[in-house]
């Protein structure tokens, strides 16, 4: 990646700061989407997040066709981070409530362990559905033509994610709200359920 006055970063470098965006997005959208889904349910967001996430990908062919990282990469790069934004606090928070409160932190490493999974299962499997395989990665048109099928069969599985949370996820029920009481304040971290902090034991008596 050229800079100013001619000097240059290595790719690794250029991956990591386009990956930095993605976190920052994240880091100021995440708790909001979060409270967003503790009001009106995580339906909405785990269906329409991963379609975004989707589309992000789908985007990303247009960076083996430009030199401009402005043009070519960080548009499909802040599209992406609003996706996860959108789902990772929703979905964490699902999963966290699914279980009873005794058993959070086996839901916790459960899905930690699938997500820890779904990346390790991909590494090997996408290049070889995308055609990388063997000769292809000394062809940069090879690789090219490959990434492309890549970041599209990745946004297909994020679109049916999302049409199956569609499908499968209902929003909990609510309760109203009592008339006069006041609405609960602005929480600015993710909503996600966990077991109390403390737990008070009541003390029979009698008998």
């Amino acid at each position: 990646m050229p800079l100013a006055g001619g000097s240059h970063v290595s790719a690794d470098t250029s991956v990591s700061i386009s990956a930095s965006r993605i976190s920052v997005i994240m880091l100021a959208l995440s708790a909001r989407s979060g409270q967003l889904a503790a009001q009106i349910g995580p339906r909405l967001q785990l269906s329409a997040g991963p379609f975004i996430t989707g589309a992000a990908l789908a985007m990303l062919t247009f960076s083996t066709s430009g030199s401009s990282y402005v043009l070519c990469v960080l548009p499909a790069v802040v599209v992406l981070g609003l996706g996860l934004a959108i789902t990772v606090a929703p979905l964490t928070a699902t999963a966290m409530s699914s279980a009873p409160a005794q058993h959070a932190g086996i839901a916790s490493a459960i899905n930690n362990d699938l997500a820890r999974f779904g990346g390790l299962l991909v590494v090997p499997i996408l290049p070889a559905l995308a055609g990388i395989t063997g000769p292809a990665y000394l062809h940069p048109d090879a690789v090219a033509a490959g990434f492309r099928t890549a970041v599209l069969i990745s946004g297909g599985l994020c679109a049916a994610g999302g049409l199956l949370a569609a499908v499968t996820i209902t929003n909990p029920r609510r309760d109203p709200r009592p008339a006069g009481t006041p609405a609960p304040g602005q929480c600015l971290h993710c909503g996600l359920d966990a077991p109390p902090l403390t737990t008070s034991v009541s003390q029979a008596t009698g008998a």
